[in-house]
């Protein structure tokens, strides 16, 4: 692009800008600055989603087939379709939640931009600009839109978000022959979208915004992958599918087996036996069918979902979608970023050296403090407290050299480029390493030179050099980087600014190591990763010296194991990479698909990964690990969109938090599924085996109707299982090794376990009712009081049953009084069951009677004998430890 052309092509003088009319017209045609996000899924088709399980449709046909029978009879009908509704709901609550979520992410900050309108500069937000606008760049601004640079002075851009190159670009206004054949990074004559300036100043003019930029063409090819189930979703879907299963031909036997007792009992053919025979048979299978689908299982494992998210929200970790809770709980390997993320992206100076190596924070004499005053002297960046807030404008290394001399200099905190204003200066470029101030400093001129130490060093006349440079490579092996400074008195100001003259016959004054410091939290969270058999890997651009010296600090380097860079990355097969992968726990100066090729080999070796990253060259990455954490802070909204949680304080141990809380929320929906399908599978063979018994015994009827088992899975099963949701995270679930990856949901005889608690379930509901069928214990031999005795047995069993299931240690411990919402479940689930048995339009609804107080006594003391059995278990379970 040359600039003579977009100037005539968009017809705009560069010292004036748009006018807010001419800008509004050209927005009205080229839209927001701003990239597309994916449509947003209507409210109410987010709630017909709901709909799509397969336990869901099964019960929409238990409560629609007997309207179609008997629409008189549509007590049952109503109350089935009320559950489906209320689960639909909370299901679309929930996802909307998580969305909102989001969005106030994306809220938290809203860029600006210097732009030039009718002659005077605004500020204004960038989604506001349009092709044409001219803008003003300096140090510490993010470029808004892609843009021709008109004019700069020493303007530095890093473009690592875009294209993965760790070192700042600089720019030049001239034009550029054959622009279009060349890399984005080659292009030094433009600025791009979601980049930021790190030196200089310059003026530009947009020339693309919004989806146009080269930043949303990415966002553009991001959009089409389809994401993978979760292993949550995943194992939720097979058991609802063979729930289903079970469900329709268990139904089939019972309405078999149904028919063939009332042929028995009207000693008649099953032809013969008439079409109400027929309803009651049918009526028994739809009681059975609501038995075997736990309805409240997707509710209360998405509620426990969401809890886990609000939770991790609190901890500066928001999910943006709610399995991805439960996938970082199984994490195995952690793939993460060096700067800001294990580092404090933050350069800090620790040593000086003059005469002698000095820690910085140590006291200093007069020398060490006047060489710090003179690398502060010698920047373009500045230290500046705004409204309270204090904002570091420029490079990096040089708001570490302001720093360490308010720090260290013991003068606070002067405006040094006010005292010191500057008669001449030599910028910095990447050909001569060094940069150079022209000043007057008591009453003379000065001249000061900062660089590179072997560079600054060979302009010197000092005879000592091997020294300083023995300090050099030794800052170097603890991964500091050195920075020296000579100084050089003047006669007068030169008429002619050159390298040749102003940078030669210097003196040495010293240098300094200065280093991105690693987060004080990061190295106790690496250790409680290990612990729990997670294992950390450092993916970083920069130098592999430096990445070693952090790696070992803290402690993801140990044993043996090793760095490899870039280069030596490229040279191996896919295959030798797979097979060699636990080698390395370092990988330096990575290109974008490095990234791509660490997290497939450690897939192929059956690991769940999760991979950190802020740019947008890590957004393949993001999209290719089993969950993605994009960066809040300095993430690009491009890696956010293709993360599925983002870490809003950019911080390492905020993700070994979030696989406790995930670790946690999937042992409380274990739990929860135990307690909801050993209930089901419970109600099952009572419906199932009493069905049996009526074949050869005609007359002895169902323990329970399909109001009771609703009521049951509704109220009775599913508060219970939202209060074992919310329970608090055990001892040492940090110290357990994660699931590997293709175990089962319910491995480690969880099954098994599942099955035989619900055959106790069932066994003693239909004593129970035997009890009162046939009169036994001075139980009253009445058909209705049976069926209440088998009512309240199942429920209140179930009530006792999920504080069983809150630990594997003793119910008889302290722990039994930690969760206050089971309690509170319990009172409620014991207090509602005894208002519909005595009141009495309550119980002629349920069709059951009041007890008396044996009867209920004999019913509490047949459920409290499962909590007697599940602790025997859990005691010869300890005893086989």
């Amino acid at each position: 692009m040359k600039k003579r052309e977009i100037l005539e092509k968009l017809n705009i003088d560069p010292k004036i800008g748009l006018n807010d009319q001419l800008a509004r017209e050209i927005r009205l045609e080229s839209g927001f600055n701003e990239l597309e996000e994916a449509k947003r899924t209507p409210l109410f088709i987010k709630f017909l989603s709901q709909f799509k399980d397969i336990l869901i449709i099964i019960l929409i046909i238990a409560a629609i087939l007997p309207l179609i029978i008997d629409p008189h009879d549509f007590i049952e009908s109503i109350i089935i379709m009320v559950v489906v509704i209320v689960n639909a709901v909370l299901g679309t609550y929930q996802e909307n939640k998580a969305e909102k979520s989001l969005e106030a992410l994306k809220k938290m900050s809203t860029p600006l931009a210097k732009v030039k309108r009718d002659g005077q500069v605004f500020q204004i937000e960038s989604r506001l600009l349009v092709p044409g606008d001219v803008i003003e760049i300096e140090a510490g601004d993010f470029i808004p839109a892609d843009c021709l640079i008109l004019s700069q002075s020493n303007l530095n851009v890093d473009e690592s978000a875009l294209t993965g190159e760790s070192v700042s670009v600089n720019k030049t206004s001239d034009d550029i022959e054959e622009e279009e054949n060349l890399s984005l990074g080659d292009r030094k004559n433009m600025l791009y979208s979601s980049t930021y300036a790190t030196y200089g100043k310059g003026e530009a003019i947009v020339v693309k915004t919004g989806m146009n930029t080269e930043i949303g063409k990415i966002a553009k090819m991001l959009s089409a992958p389809k994401e993978s189930l979760t292993p949550l979703q995943v194992k939720l879907n097979q058991i609802g599918k063979t729930i289903g299963i079970i469900a329709i031909s268990i139904c089939a036997l019972v309405f078999v087996f149904e028919i063939i007792a009332a042929a028995r009992l009207l000693e008649t053919s099953i032809f013969d036996i008439g079409s109400s025979s027929f309803f009651k048979a049918f009526k028994s299978s739809v009681a059975l069918a609501v038995a075997a689908i736990p309805e409240g299982l997707s509710t209360v494992v998405t509620v426990v979902l969401a809890i886990g998210v609000s939770n991790m929200a609190k901890r500066n970790a928001i999910v943006k979608k709610l399995p991805a809770v439960e996938t970082l709980g199984s994490t195995s390997i952690v793939c993460s970023d060096k700067t800001g993320t294990l580092t404090q992206n933050k350069m800090t100076v620790l040593k000086i050296f003059t005469d002698k190596l000095t820690d910085a924070n140590d006291e200093l004499n007069i020398n060490e403090k006047e060489l710090l005053k003179f690398f502060a002297i010698c920047t373009d960046a500045s230290v500046q407290t705004i409204n309270g807030e204090e904002k570091r404008i420029g490079d990096p290394t040089e708001t570490a050299l302001i720093d360490a001399y308010y720090n260290f200099g013991g003068e606070g905190k002067p405006d040094l480029k006010s005292e010191f204003p500057r008669l001449e200066e030599l910028p910095f470029d990447s050909d001569r390493k060094m940069m150079t101030v022209i000043i007057e400093y008591k009453g003379k001129i000065l001249s000061i030179t900062k660089g590179a130490p072997d560079v600054v060093l060979s302009r010197s006349l000092d005879s000592n050099k091997q020294e300083f440079l023995n300090i050099n490579e030794q800052l170097g092996k603890k991964a500091l980087r050195g920075l020296g400074l000579g100084i050089k008195y003047l006669d007068e100001v030169p008429s002619e600014i050159n390298s040749k003259d102003l940078e030669s016959g210097l003196r040495f004054l010293g240098l300094v190591g200065m280093i991105d410091p690693s987060r004080p939290e990061v190295k106790d969270a690496i250790k409680v990763a290990k612990d729990a058999g997670i294992r950390t890997i450092m993916i970083t651009g920069d130098h592999v010296v430096t990445a070693e010296a952090i790696a070992t600090e803290l402690g993801i380097m140990e044993n043996g194991s090793l760095a490899i860079t870039s280069s030596d990355l490229q040279k191996m097969t896919d295959e030798y990479l797979s097979e060699n992968i636990e080698k390395y726990s370092v990988y330096a100066r990575v290109a974008p698909s490095d990234k791509v090729r660490i997290v497939e080999a450690w897939q192929k070796r059956n690991m769940v990964v999760a991979m950190t990253g802020d740019g947008v060259n890590d957004s393949p990455a993001l999209k290719t690990a089993d969950i993605g954490c994009a960066m809040g802070i300095t993430g690009t909204d491009v890696a956010k969109e293709a993360a599925a949680m983002i870490l809003t304080d950019d911080n390492f141990a905020t993700i070994i938090e979030a696989v406790k809380e995930g670790r946690g929320i999937y042992n409380n929906i274990k739990k929860t599924v135990q307690y909801l399908l050993a209930s089901n599978i419970g109600e099952v063979i009572t419906i199932f085996v009493a069905s049996i018994i009526s074949i050869f015994r005609p007359g002895f009827g169902l323990p329970l109707l399909a109001i009771h088992l609703l009521w049951i899975n509704l109220i009775t099963d599913s508060l219970p299982a939202f209060a074992l949701g919310m329970e608090k995270a055990t001892e040492g679930l940090m110290n357990d090794k994660p699931r590997p990856k293709k175990e089962g949901f319910f491995a480690n005889k969880l099954g098994f376990t599942i099955i035989w608690q619900g055959i106790v379930i069932g066994a003693l509901t239909l004593f129970a009712y035997m009890l009162g069928h046939y009169g036994w214990l001075g139980v009253r031999m009445d058909n209705t009081v049976a069926i209440t005795m088998a009512f309240i047995t199942l429920a209140t069993i179930q009530l006792f049953h999920a504080f069983s299931l809150k630990s594997t240690k003793s119910v008889f411990s302290k722990q039994i009084f930690n969760n206050k919402f089971l309690w509170g479940a319990f009172i409620i689930g014991v207090g509602l069951q005894m208002l519909i048995m005595y009141i009495p339009s309550f119980a002629s609804l349920f069709k059951i009677e009041g007890l008396l107080v044996n009867e209920l006594l004999i019913s509490f003391g047949l459920a409290f004998s499962l909590v007697i059995i599940v602790e025997i278990t859990k005691l010869l379970a300890k005893i086989k430890k």
